[in-house]
Parts: C-alpha cells; structure tokens; sequence
C-alpha cells in the first residue's frame, strides 16, 4: 500500500499546483471522489447455515484537466482495494485491486471536434494475488507490476462534446511488464517464458519484459443519464501489427454510480477483459477438471454500497 500511498501523493500534489496558478491561468479543472463500501454477514443458530463474512473496498478517484483555446490536456488516476474474510478461512482473500493512471494532452487540428492527440496510460496493481488450492496454501498468480502495463499512442482524439470521446491511434506502443521473476519464468501475462534443460536447470531467466507495436482505440462516454445516477463507460481496443494482429485485446469498463444522498450511495462496476496472450486454465473436456490452458474472456463485477463524497 505504500506504493498507492506515494503515487497518491504526487498526484495531489499536482492538483494543489493548479489550484495556486495566478488567476490568469485559471484553466484548470481538477476534482477527485472517494467511496468506501462494507458488508457484514453474521449467523447465530441458523437453521438453514451459512457462513459470517465481512467485506470492504475503497475507491479514489482524482483528475485534473486543462482546457486553453486550441489546447487539452486530461489526467486522472483511479485506485480501487477490496479484501473479504469468511468464516474460518485462514486468508483475508482480495476481491479488488486497480491502479489506473492516464494522461492525454490533444492539439486542435480540424472541424472543431477533432485533435491532434498523444495518450500515455499506466496500469497494475498493488499487492500480490492469490489462487487458493484449500484452506492452508495459496499460490501467487499476480503482483506488483506483473503484471504491469504502459501504453504510449498518437493519433487523432474525436470530441464532439464533453460526454463522448473517440481516439484512434494508428502508431502505439504497448510494454507488458512482469517483474516477479517466478512468474516471468512461468511465461505469465505473455512475457517469453524460461528455459530449463534435460535436468530441470534453468539456463535462461523468462523475459520481464514485452513491447509490442500496434493500433489503439479508446471510446469513452460520461455522463448523467438520470437524476443522480452517473454512467462513464469505456472500451479499449489493441491489434499487434507485428504478431497475430487478428487477435484484438479488449478492456471494456462499466461504472453506473448511483446517488442516494450527499454522502451515500450505490455503484456497479462491470468490467470485461480478453487478451490472447493470457492464458488461464480451462476445462476442455467440460468434465469439471481443469486439464489445459488457453485465451479466456475475464470477467469483474462489483456491486457496492456504502459512503461517497465528491471533492
């Protein structure tokens, strides 16, 4: 968590320097929101059973933008953690983890909706994940920076008004970063995997690192489609010119937060994910045994209740 702390602060620390500009060079725009969800599950002789558990997530989410005659520039980050204890489970298992930076700075180029654009984006997470064979072992499967991503794109931002823009980036550079070494060895996150000869001895570490060279689209969209009741959807789309470029990795997101009053409220986040080079295991044979691995659709859904407040 140290980690989310540092970024948290140098982000705010940028928000403070807009706030101070001499008036003017008042073209900022900056706001952030915080939420904190909880839900508790207890039973005292209870006929038909269950189990207690508790749950809790945090939310942050800061932006500042800027907006000067023929000049954009927008950036945001968004951190979410969540963790659930049930029953007797020896773990505190993770049930949420995002750090999410992105920066887009755009020059107006023609028809007053379209700019001249560079994105740069940063995405990991903040402590390690976990599959759980039963209730005393656990196996890492994710952690700081594995995997890790950045993205630097140019191309041309569509904006026709403040709810919707579309940017298509035909020259864009993705790095996938997966720097614990077991992982990286085990070829995670479609980093190149380690060697090993006859004896089980590893004669080359797996790759940290992979860059990969391509086409980029992002749709966002939002808005206030009801009373109280806010959507921002986005999609993302990336096609490798240089391997596979049919294989297209998606990342689409769905957050519908719903107002209930000034410090309360309800959010659904949906989120779907599919990158070719992810393998997960799968059962091939659909007897309920898992006996292969391959390119799945991912898929995240939280559902949350608890307090907001907008800043």
């Amino acid at each position: 968590m140290k980690r989310v702390f540092l970024i948290t602060l140098a982000f705010v620390n940028s928000c403070l320097f807009a706030q101070h500009l001499p008036d003017s060079l008042r073209h900022w725009h900056r706001g952030g929101a915080v939420g904190l969800n909880f839900t508790q599950t207890s039973f005292t002789n209870w006929a038909t059973g269950g189990e207690n558990s508790v749950s809790g997530q945090g939310l942050l989410g800061l932006f500042v933008n800027y907006k000067k005659d023929s000049t954009s520039w927008d950036n945001s980050v968004d951190f979410a953690y969540g963790v659930l204890h049930q029953g007797k489970d020896k773990f505190t298992k993770k049930t949420d983890d995002k750090i999410d930076f992105t920066s887009k700075y755009g020059r107006y180029a023609f028809k007053k909706v379209w700019y001249y654009t560079a994105l740069f984006s940063f995405k990991t997470q903040s402590s390690p994940g976990y599959i759980y064979s039963d209730d005393t072992s656990k196996t890492v499967i994710s952690d700081f920076m594995a995997p890790g991503y950045t993205l630097l794109a140019l191309g041309l931002d569509y904006k026709p008004n403040k709810t919707v823009s579309v940017f298509f980036a035909p020259f864009t550079g993705k790095t996938t970063y997966v720097l614990n070494q077991t992982l990286a060895d085990a070829g995670a996150f479609g980093v190149d995997k380690a060697i090993f000869d006859n004896a089980g001895i590893k004669t080359k570490d797996g790759q940290n690192i992979r860059n990969e060279f391509g086409g980029y689209v992002r749709f966002q969209y939002k808005a206030e489609v009801m009373t109280n009741i806010t959507l921002n959807a986005r999609c993302e789309l990336f096609s490798n010119y240089l391997k596979d470029p049919q294989n297209i990795d998606v990342n689409a997101e769905i957050i519908l937060n719903m107002k209930v009053n000034k410090y309360f409220s309800a959010n659904l986040n949906i989120q779907g994910v599919y990158d070719n080079d992810v393998l997960i295991a799968v059962d091939r044979n659909h007897d309920g045994i898992l006996d292969g691995v391959g390119p799945r659709f991912q898929l995240r859904q939280v559902l949350g209740v608890g307090f907001s407040a907008k800043f």
